[in-house]
């Protein structure tokens, strides 16, 4: 009985042909933020293993351990039904480009249909060649300064990576630190509101008597536009207790 074979859950990263073993261990970490852990290097300059790419891929160490090393990219990319080349300068090739979200959008849907899918970065001095390209399925183009558009091999795989993680990652855009506490009800701001206008009455605040229904309704809308939490609110009311105090022993 044959084994089944194991069905790709992630894009496989293809350094070609790359210079320095400094910029292999920081394309490994630039990947591994992304939890993207397949590596594949074709034709390193300096020879494999790299120490130099040990020691900068601190805590990565994993990625160069696995990584699958070829002499040619013909034979790394050999298993993969659909192949992304990154560039950053216009080539004499009829291929459809893609931005780095759309790329991943569509590597996305094609791994969950089983294919297996690849992301060629090329050289650091000049990037990929075009018979590298010439074997892929289409470009990923990063949208940069025309007066400066190299990227550093390492940033282009951290802003591939970052472009995969929102295409199949649970992505929060916003959120907010309770810091121990929560967000005050509605009933807990009316007490707030309370407290403030009777102490303003009180102190003679709303005048004159044509502008006070006004002033009421505006300060009240403030506390509603306000987003409190309970730690706010109690310390605004302690706020205004302290005052009354003070003026009180001023008296």
């Amino acid at each position: 009985m044959s084994e089944p074979v194991e069905q790709p859950q992630i894009p496989a990263f293809v350094l070609v042909r790359p210079q320095m073993g400094e910029n292999i261990g920081a394309a490994a970490r630039a990947m591994w933020n992304f939890g993207l852990d397949r590596m594949r290097i074709v034709a390193p300059r300096d020879g494999w293993p790299n120490q130099n790419a040990v020691a900068m891929a601190s805590g990565a160490g994993r990625l160069l351990d696995e990584a699958q090393v070829s002499e040619d990219l013909a034979t790394s990319i050999g298993d993969c039904a659909f192949v992304f080349a990154t560039t950053a300068r216009a080539r004499d090739l009829t291929k459809p480009i893609f931005s780095p979200e759309a790329a991943m959008r569509l590597a996305a849907e094609k791994i969950a249909q089983g294919q297996r899918v690849a992301v060629l970065f090329g050289p650091e001095r000049a990037g990929l060649e075009n018979e590298d390209i010439a074997r892929a399925n289409a470009i990923i183009s990063v949208p940069v300064n025309p007066q400066f558009a190299s990227l550093n091999l390492a940033q282009c795989v951290l802003l591939v990576g970052y472009e995969w993680m929102r295409a199949v990652g649970d992505v929060t855009h916003q959120t907010t630190e309770m810091a121990g506490t929560g967000w005050a009800e509605a009933i807990e701001v009316e007490h707030l509101a309370n407290h403030y206008q009777d102490r303003l009455e009180e102190a003679g605040f709303f005048f004159p008597d044509h502008k006070a229904q006004s002033m009421r309704t505006n300060l009240r809308n403030m506390w509603s536009r306000m987003p409190l939490t309970r730690a706010d609110v109690q310390m605004m009311h302690g706020m205004m207790r302290q005052l009354i105090r003070w003026k009180t022993r001023d008296d």
